[in-house]
């Protein structure tokens, strides 16, 4: 079985990045997660050499369905190296955590 876990892949899961959000008008909370392998883009500089890695996502909450923006852009090594967001504010797992306890009582 070790031949087709060599064919098909890694045979281990590929990284993934959890971003949490607060939406800037109604203060819910979304949490999504970005594989980085399949869910980000190439960006190549100016001699068409890999220069990182982005993505943009659309998050809606299920409070008052506003669409937030999120772009993150990656290094090679696919570690993040910038975020901005329109129409919410990037939060902590802890600050999403805490939120989400709070909204189920």
């Amino acid at each position: 079985m070790q031949w087709l876990r060599r064919l098909f892949g890694r045979g281990e899961e590929a990284p993934f990045l959890l971003l949490h959000v607060r939406c800037a008008r109604c203060g819910a909370v979304v949490q999504t997660r970005i594989n980085l392998y399949n869910d980000v883009s190439v960006e190549y500089d100016d001699r068409e050499e890999l220069a990182g890695y982005w993505i943009r996502k659309e998050l809606m909450d299920d409070r008052c369905f506003r669409l937030m923006t999120a772009e993150l852009r990656f290094d090679r090594q696919r570690r993040l190296i910038s975020q901005e967001i329109t129409g919410g504010q990037i939060i902590t797992a802890e600050e999403y955590a805490q939120a989400r306890q709070t909204q189920q009582r």
